[in-house]
């Protein structure tokens, strides 16, 4: 397919007087308007080189001189001050900072010599965080932003702690807030996210280890997940636990809506029993959720458990009761 694609490609540039879709970049000349187009369209499809605009791949910078070297955020903030020995670090965090932890964790297992998950290293953030925070984020590792991220949190986890809880001094109630993006602990295998607020959707999606903790999520929340934990403690959107196979969730089902916004078709609900194993992992994971994040209605559940318990229906796979 991908040659006769490539082909056909070729065919269009050589029709268009042109060796490769590098010397297409920046030719708007080549654009034409459909006929009897309301709109003119003379400045957009102006070349570029008559705009002074950049046109070759030479002229233009390369973006992946914004990830590498020193202005790669973990190399420019992170690995110096650990491999001078700071164990507990504060650092202020942006938008435009990607994949943090994720060049530092592949630098420590290089250097598993000297670092060791024994020794843990504690990273405090305030701000906003760019995607893939956390991305590969390894044992021993833990990040604590105080702030809020986009989207992919936790990518990969590997043995990491990512929590994420509101500055000092929000105003709001922390579970009517969003405060991390979509898609979050995808492909985790190990370690563990707790978050004092909403993701957006698909959270959780192919967990297969880590221990998860939200106060909401947006559609097809733990999707595909074939291992680990998840616990939410709010409202979730359709088509929660799709192709769920393997791992367990724990869902505050204060409204009475989870039936109706689970996928039946791969998983069932059951109540939580007083006194079960279930009830004692559910209670461990929010009082660590309290302790790690503040979550004042993680601690509003905890003080009055013996009402709330209840509204709590554990979510397991169809395919694991069958097994």
């Amino acid at each position: 397919y991908f040659r006769f694609l490539a082909e056909e490609v070729r065919e269009i540039l050589a029709s268009l007087g042109l060796h490769s879709l590098a010397e297409a970049r920046g030719r708007a000349d080549l654009l034409l308007a459909k006929d009897g187009s309301r709109f003119d369209f003379g400045d957009l499809l102006a070349r570029t080189s008559d705009l002074g605009l950049k046109t070759s791949v030479a002229e233009i910078e390369s973006p992946m001189s914004e990830v590498t070297g020193l202005k790669n955020y973990d190399a420019r903030e992170l690995i110096p001050a650990i491999a001078n020995g700071e164990a507990s670090l504060e650092r202020a965090i942006a938008n435009s900072d990607r994949s943090v932890g994720a060049a530092l964790s592949g630098w420590l297992v290089a250097n598993s010599q000297t670092f060791k998950p024994s020794n843990p290293l504690t990273i405090n953030f305030i701000g906003v965080a760019g995607q893939s925070f956390g991305a590969f984020l390894a044992k021993g590792i833990t990040f604590n932003l105080r702030g809020e991220a986009n989207d992919y949190v936790g990518k990969s986890l590997s043995g990491g702690i990512i929590t994420i809880a509101p500055p000092s001094g929000f105003a709001g109630a922390p579970e009517d807030n969003a405060i991390a993006g979509n898609v979050i602990a995808y492909g985790a295998t190990s370690g563990s996210i707790f978050i004092n607020g909403l993701a957006g959707e698909r959270f959780g999606i192919r967990n297969s280890g880590a221990t998860l903790v939200v106060e909401g999520v947006g559609d097809h929340g733990c999707e595909y997940m074939t291992g680990g934990t998840a616990v939410i403690l709010g409202p979730v959107g359709v088509n929660f636990a799709a192709g769920m196979t393997g791992g367990i969730a724990y869902v505050y089902d204060e409204s009475a809506t989870l039936d109706l916004n689970s996928n039946l078709d791969s998983v069932d609900l059951f109540p939580i029993e007083a006194g079960s194993e279930d009830e004692s992992a559910l209670l461990a994971i929010l009082r660590e959720h309290i302790e790690r994040t503040g979550s004042p209605k993680a601690g509003r559940i905890l003080s009055d458990w013996t009402n709330v318990r209840p509204y709590f229906s554990k979510v397991l796979p169809i395919s694991t009761m069958s097994a």
